[in-house]
């Protein structure tokens, strides 16, 4: 099967080359799609510098969010199985085998990566994000009848032509309980797997908020009845 990788991409020139040569050393993708949304910070000049068959670059002139940036991707994949990956650090593309595995070997269609499955919440430090990771799961579960340990993890693996069938409106962070909802509600179980996190802080880059968390919340309300279509 072959590989391919999303890359949102927001003001990330510190970071975005080095995912990539991470990424190249994994020797797993198959292509490397990047969407550059909106960046002002040089992103821009250093994508200039990168190139070679296994790249597909796309430019947006607004700001939009991840979500908006995802879906821009998905127009332009071609590998069977599709990798969300965020371009800063924190993720490391060394498990990709573990996450691509279960798909191969026929046991899931989608998989989620897990934060908590390696060190438990123990090693995770309590602060607002924890709280927000493990209110979002515990809402996600009692609502779709899941049992998962980490949904908002950015990790999430998919057969292609599965995510290409799910109609997402999402713009922002809200891809993560959007698809989780939508995928749910399709009847495909989510497969975790346990991964490395290295978590950077709002003041090394970090953009997520405790404003998405809320938005989190309330769009895994708003799909619980959604079905579909057939």
């Amino acid at each position: 099967m072959n590989v391919s990788v999303i890359i949102p991409v927001y003001n990330e020139a510190k970071t975005i080359f080095e995912i990539l040569r991470r990424i190249e050393k994994v020797g797993l993708a198959n292509e490397i799609i990047i969407v550059d949304d909106g960046s002002t910070d040089g992103t821009s000049d250093v994508l200039k510098n990168v190139s070679g068959g296994l790249y597909k670059i796309m430019h947006k002139r607004k700001n939009e969010g991840k979500g908006s940036a995802i879906r821009e991707g998905l127009k332009h994949v071609t590998g069977d199985i599709v990798i969300i990956q965020d371009a800063d650090l924190e993720y490391s593309p060394k498990d990709y085998p573990a996450l691509i595995e279960p798909i191969i070997s026929g046991k899931a269609d989608v998989v989620y990566g897990s934060r908590w499955l390696l060190h438990g919440l123990s090693r995770v430090p309590l602060n607002v994000f924890k709280i927000g990771r493990w209110l979002v799961t515990f809402l996600t579960n009692l609502l779709y009848h899941t049992n998962i340990t980490d949904e908002p993890c950015g990790y999430k693996v998919f057969k292609t032509d599965i995510i290409k069938r799910i109609p997402l409106q999402c713009k922002r962070f809200e891809f993560c309980p959007e698809i989780t909802a939508k995928v749910s509600r399709s009847g495909y179980k989510i497969y975790e797997v346990p991964i490395n996190y290295k978590a950077r802080k709002v003041s090394e880059g970090k953009k997520i908020t405790y404003r998405d968390g809320l938005e989190a919340i309330v769009v895994l309300v708003k799909y619980t009845f959604w079905k579909p279509k057939s």
